[in-house]
């Protein structure tokens, strides 16, 4: 009994040894670990800020956040080096390296997303503040992160869509160019006179607060409808998609004063619904009934369609 508790006292008293003796490998690796912190944000926020100064705000924030990790892993080996020497970072790397294969299925849709991000950030089919659609979702782009384009939609909601969707998916950009064309369509009588309307309505939009000069406003005779010939009105606006709402607003109210002022019509679909109670007496007697057909004692009869047959 006294040899097991003479054993164990010395156990111990190795450790605290051991202990001892790794104190001022543990206090240089955590000044090591501090200065690597810092010098690491440090880089980052460069990488920033030099990406920033090229108009690259979020390939800057991507860059410096990956040279971040990467730089901070390094480091914790480094460390775990400096604690217990006997520890090779190579030997570190080459057990990562056996679980590579289970890391890479595992973190498959954060790689993916990662390196979409990187290629949308490269290429720049879209930038910050661009109006896009994708996915089924309109908006202005707020940021382009690692894993997601964030999206403002135009009522307010934010939209978190991952990278890789955006990638493999058509994207449209509406402010890609400097301008984009907006149309609007109007139906008029057809006992106005086309040529007159078109000139009419094309000097209404024509000058509109958000229209712009060129190209010039076009009005084009479009369809011969069942009670409207409809024309397409079509501008060119280069303006935030906030503007092209008030500018189609605008659209609108000046053609229909256009046509109010000028006496052209602008008519609207009508139709006449007849309901029969089909309950009375005089149903399906031809003579009585007067829905559809004439009234008297000599009612014509009913036309049925021939067969093909008949026909030939």
């Amino acid at each position: 009994m006294a040899s097991a508790v003479t054993l164990i006292q010395q156990r111990i008293i190795d450790i605290w040894q051991s202990f001892v003796l790794l104190v001022p490998n543990l206090i240089s690796a955590s000044v090591f670990l501090l200065v690597a912190w810092y010098g690491t944000k440090s880089i980052a926020r460069l990488i920033g800020r030099v990406s920033t100064s090229r108009n690259r705000p979020d390939l800057g924030s991507l860059l410096g956040s990956v040279a971040r990790a990467v730089m901070l892993v390094f480091a914790i080996l480094i460390a775990a080096a400096m604690i217990f020497p006997t520890i090779h970072p190579g030997d570190v790397f080459a057990t990562l390296g056996v679980g590579s294969v289970a890391i890479g299925f595992a973190f498959k849709d954060i790689l993916q997303n990662l390196l979409a991000g990187f290629l949308l950030l490269i290429q720049r089919p879209y930038e910050r503040g661009d109006q896009i659609i994708v996915k089924g979702f309109e908006g202005v782009v707020v940021q382009i992160e690692s894993r997601a384009t964030l999206l403002r939609m135009f009522d307010g909601r934010q939209v978190i869509i991952p990278n890789s969707d955006v990638y493999t998916s058509p994207v449209t950009v509406k402010t890609a160019a400097g301008q984009h064309r907006e149309e609007l369509m109007v139906g008029i009588g057809y006992g106005d006179k086309i040529p007159e309307a078109i000139e009419i309505f094309r000097a209404a939009v024509r000058g509109l607060d958000g229209v712009a000069d060129q190209p010039g406003v076009e009005v084009w005779p479009w369809a011969l409808n069942d009670s409207t010939i409809d024309l397409k009105i079509r501008w060119w606006n280069a303006r935030n998609k906030t503007n092209n709402v008030e500018t189609k607003a605008r659209v609108i109210v000046a053609v229909a004063q256009a046509a109010k002022n000028h006496g052209i019509d602008l008519p609207f679909p009508t139709s006449v619904v007849l309901l029969h109670d089909q309950s009375e007496e005089s149903d399906g007697d031809r003579k009585l009934q007067r829905e559809g057909w004439p009234a008297g004692s000599n009612p014509p009869n009913p036309r049925r369609q021939l067969a093909p047959s008949a026909v030939d």
